[in-house]
């Protein structure tokens, strides 16, 4: 059973989660801290979702206990437990005329009187929600005639104004335009810092999981497999097995996927580094075409994309300058490759021996530099 310290603010020991009593998964064992963001990754199907509405309350437990503030989660009164959590779910709400501020309003209900009324401090609460989640222009629209995307950042603002000590989402990002995930996920660290507020979701997008959270809990197969810091649990290997990955690499370094590489007879030579070479892999990569990248250090930016798409790479360890026979390895290379492509924009005494590469290619005539400038001038200019 994992352990867990008295400042954890939400504590779940040995649950079993599941539907009608049927146990989908068992030993879910996770805590998160106040100012903490906890995120479940995984492949679909595999449970995230049931654990998330057990922690809700959205479904019943089938075994073991979860703990909001070291009180049993289903000891708490509605009312009382809506102070203390907010939730952001997938499910589509349909609520009928409703305007956008009347859905983030349903946020301070569990503050208002049995009449309902809302004060001047809620209105204020709603106000601040909806500039915090940049709706504001959204506030006299129909909730049912906005896009999906619209409706996630209003449901956002609905749980801001609710004030909790817990937030849960399911999937938040799902509809959103890549501003609006990142936007809507550094509110969620903000909001975690500044309130201190324990944050719990899940995420398709591995690579803002692993930027963004504090613990990340992998569920691979209807059980808990890992859990820990992004950096001790989002390793390269690990990722590829949990999601069963055929056709692409993730890279961890930078948390980010590549397609297959293309494989065959190399006839394409790139002499890249510091990061120029990378739009060219994957340009080859689209286009099909293998091919050889070199000479780069093990620690350069562009090492672990050249490693994932290309079929060959020419490698030094990390500060150290090529060999003879590397430096000749490489020549061979250009002269039994009918292309070379030459991305770097700027040479130094650190790679030095590719400007080497750069001027053999073209004197061998085997150089086409110019045409690969043409096509993208301010990111692939060769160095003259």
């Amino acid at each position: 059973m994992a352990m867990h310290s008295d400042d954890d603010y939400m504590v779940t020991e040995e649950a079993s989660v599941g539907y009608q009593k049927r146990t989908l998964i068992d030993h879910v064992n996770l805590h998160v801290k106040k100012g903490e963001i906890l995120t479940l990754i995984g492949p679909n199907g595999v449970g995230k979702s049931t654990i998330l509405k057990s922690i809700i309350r959205q479904l019943s437990l089938i075994a073991g206990t979860v703990s909001i503030d070291v009180k049993e989660l289903f000891s708490y009164a509605p009312k009382e437990l809506a102070k203390k959590m907010a939730i952001v779910m997938t499910e589509r709400i349909h609520p009928e005329r409703y305007t956008c501020y009347d859905v983030v309003a349903t946020g301070r209900y569990p503050y208002t009187g049995k009449m309902g009324m809302l004060q001047k401090e809620d209105e204020e609460k709603i106000e601040e929600a909806m500039r915090q989640v940049q709706v504001e222009a959204l506030r006299d629209q129909d909730f049912e005639r906005i896009s999906d995307g619209q409706r996630q950042r209003v449901m956002l603002a609905r749980a801001i104004c609710q004030e909790p000590e817990i937030l849960v989402l399911d999937e938040p990002t799902s509809y959103l335009d890549i501003r609006y995930k990142t936007d809507f996920l550094w509110l969620l660290r903000s909001l975690a810092r500044k309130r201190q507020m324990a944050v719990v979701m899940s995420l398709h997008e591995i690579d803002l999981a692993q930027k963004i959270s504090d613990q990340v809990v992998c569920v691979k197969e209807h059980r808990v497999d890992r859990v820990g810091t992004p950096e001790e649990v989002m390793t390269t290997e690990y990722i590829q097995e949990l999601y069963a990955m055929q056709d692409g690499v993730y890279d961890a370094a930078y948390g980010s996927v590549e397609f297959p590489k293309p494989t065959g007879d190399v006839h394409t030579f790139v002499i890249g580094g510091g990061g120029y070479g990378i739009p060219l892999y994957r340009k080859l990569q689209r286009q099909g075409i293998p091919c050889a990248a070199g000479i780069l250090p093990v620690h350069d930016r562009e090492y672990p994309v050249a490693k994932a798409l290309c079929e060959k790479v020419l490698e030094i360890p990390a500060f150290t300058m090529p060999e003879d026979t590397m430096l000749a390895q490489a020549k061979a290379l250009i002269d039994a490759c009918e292309t070379v492509y030459c991305p770097c924009m700027e040479f130094g005494v650190c790679n030095s021996y590719n400007q080497e590469l750069y001027f053999y290619a073209k004197k061998q005539n085997r150089s086409e530099e110019r045409r690969v400038g043409k096509e993208c001038r301010s990111r692939w200019s060769p160095y003259h």
